[in-house]
């Protein structure tokens, strides 16, 4: 079978490590599968990418360029793999856009769903794992070896917003699986498990 996952959280949530544990469940089970990211996923994405990350502009932009980048992995890579039978393993997607720039940003929830409905009309993810954590816990988790992008680099207050917003897209809606992300990572794979074999 043919599933679209997409993986959610704050900024230092543990999404990269949650993520190579889906990878390696779907190896288990020999599923064919792709992991890619938003924004990027491209060749263009991934330059659209940088922009987003590292200039400053207004919300608007930002949430133009995001669905300029989506609009692109979905049609080089995200659907053309669900087509082929090939699942998707994706770190982030639209709901991003809801928690980062509408909770986060303060943009008007109805400028995302138009822009949702223009590219991606009929397609949601099949099944979205929100690894929720307090942001004060999220940014010790986050490495200062490196230079941080504008979005790493944000107030607390900003990250309380967008983790938010997630908890609130997540009640009563099967699709949305919220694990607590400071629990261990045992207990965070099993829970990761559990919700899979329903699926898989």
């Amino acid at each position: 079978m043919t599933i679209f996952i997409t993986v959610e959280g704050i900024d230092g949530a543990g999404k990269s490590t949650h993520l190579e544990f889906i990878a390696k469940t779907f190896d288990a089970k020999s599923m064919p599968y792709i992991m890619t990211r938003e924004p990027g996923g491209t060749e263009l994405g991934e330059k659209i990418r940088s922009i987003l990350l590292h200039d400053d502009m207004t919300v608007s932009t930002e949430t133009l360029l995001m669905f300029s980048a989506r609009n692109e992995h979905l049609q080089k890579k995200i659907l053309p793999s669900i087509n082929q039978g090939v699942s998707v393993i994706c770190d982030r997607f639209t709901d991003a856009s809801y928690a980062y720039q509408q909770g986060g940003k303060g943009i008007e929830s109805n400028f995302i769903e138009v822009l949702e409905k223009l590219v991606h009309p009929e397609l949601q993810p099949d099944l979205t794992f929100i690894f929720d954590i307090k942001p004060s816990i999220a940014r010790s988790r986050i490495s200062h070896e490196r230079d941080l992008d504008k979005f790493e680099r944000s107030s607390e207050e900003f990250f309380k917003a967008v983790r938010n917003n997630y908890l609130n897209r997540a009640k009563n809606n099967s699709r949305y699986c919220v694990i607590d992300s400071s629990q261990t990572i045992e207990k965070i794979q099993k829970e990761i498990l559990v919700k899979l074999e329903e699926f898989i």
